[in-house]
């Protein structure tokens, strides 16, 4: 049946969502944790994010190349996951702000480990039948966890009176727990591929269309700088540590509730279309937060902006696998991950100096020029 998953994905929705309820229980509190708890300033948000994705960027392909290579997923997805947990633990000791940087360089590689191995899981479950649907639905499940994990950080906030350290140290305990569902996760075997695949990132072989989406991702992602600035941007029109992790709360919930629908939309209208539409809407979120004085409109904006990653994320993966072929998928999403995260290196530290010399404005105003650029790429995909 076209609407039923196979065993295989939910679990692998499953361990998603919980370590994203951890993560997401640390996202929105970081920027504070970083500028106030240990007093480094702002420029210094964009040299961790762009930093910590950069230096990890280049596993993203290499492990997603290795997992083509041995046809294996699992290993890599474990690892992956497990590194994650690992790094909560570390920023949660941290008392200066390098070994926070150092904390999410150990996530960063582990999203590099498991992403493309992951990615290449869902593929092999999917049909071009429901290959948005299985995207969508396993964003769906990580998102459910992005608005749970806020709600949990909310709660904790409340009853142990900002202590966001405290706070840090139970974000482990979710993060662990999701490594469990591993017991459950059977990987197909399948027969070893030969030498003759090298390890050399060329894109001869590749389809012209992959190669114009490379492309418009990069000038897309030249601008999309990390989701921090959006938390610091709200802080900085005067909302509360509470109301800002609420807006992103709202964010989430429209994330995870149109994630499937995106995706089935995708499967009957096409990707590209649903694509296109979001990252429309992308820009004009951006121009938003660019000119914005007023708080209740960071509210508005940011469930917007939740409209735009729903009909984005899931959607380019399934957009992704009918480019390429199954048994280099993961190389194919490693690929497409490493490209987006060098150009977020740029962007991140940008928008850092950008925020530090001018102002918050000129930092979105290079999101949305970035994004109408690419645009106009992707048309010709």
């Amino acid at each position: 049946m076209k609407n039923k998953l196979p065993s295989i994905v939910w679990y692998l929705s499953l361990v998603s969502f919980l370590n994203d309820t951890a993560s997401e229980m640390l996202y929105p509190i970081l920027p504070i944790f970083i500028t106030q708890v240990l007093g480094a300033p702002v420029f210094v948000l964009g040299i961790i994010e762009g930093v910590a994705e950069g230096t990890a960027a280049i596993f993203k392909a290499l492990f997603g190349y290795y997992s083509d290579k041995l046809q294996k997923r699992k290993p890599f997805v474990v690892a992956g996951y497990g590194a994650s947990a690992i790094s909560k633990v570390i920023i949660a000791l941290s008392y200066i702000w390098p070994v926070v940087l150092l904390g999410r360089f150990v996530d960063r590689l582990g999203k590099g480990a498991r992403t493309g191995a992951r990615d290449a899981m869902l593929l092999d479950a999917a049909t071009e039948k429901n290959r948005g649907y299985i995207f969508g639905f396993h964003r769906a499940m990580d998102t459910a966890g992005a608005v749970v994990g806020p709600t949990i950080a909310l709660l904790l906030i409340y009853l142990f009176h900002n202590n966001i350290r405290f706070i840090l140290y139970i974000t482990a305990i979710p993060a662990f727990l999701s490594l469990l569902f591993f017991f459950y996760v059977k990987e197909p075997k399948k027969k070893v591929l030969t030498n003759k695949t090298k390890l050399v990132f060329s894109l001869k072989n590749v389809t012209k269309e992959f190669k114009l989406f490379l492309l418009g991702i990069a000038i897309f992602s030249l601008g999309n700088s990390s989701d921090t600035f959006l938390i610091l941007r709200a802080q900085n029109l005067g909302l509360s540590l509470t109301l800002v992790i609420g807006a992103y709360i709202v964010y989430n919930i429209i994330y995870a509730s149109m994630s499937v629908p995106a995706g089935k939309i995708a499967d009957t209208l096409g990707p590209k279309r649903v694509f296109l539409v979001g990252l429309i809407i992308f820009a004009l979120v951006y121009l938003g937060f660019a000119f914005n004085t007023l708080p209740l409109l960071v509210w508005i904006l940011f469930a917007i902006y939740g409209f735009y990653i729903a009909l984005t994320d899931g959607v380019s993966k399934s957009w992704v696998g009918a480019m390429i072929d199954k048994d280099h998928a993961g190389t194919a999403y490693g690929t497409v991950y490493t490209v987006t995260s060098i150009f977020t290196v740029i962007a991140s530290v940008l928008g850092g100096i950008l925020w530090s010399s001018f102002s918050p404005t000129t930092t979105f105003l290079l999101a949305v020029v970035c994004a109408i650029a690419s645009l106009f790429v992707f048309l010709f995909v």
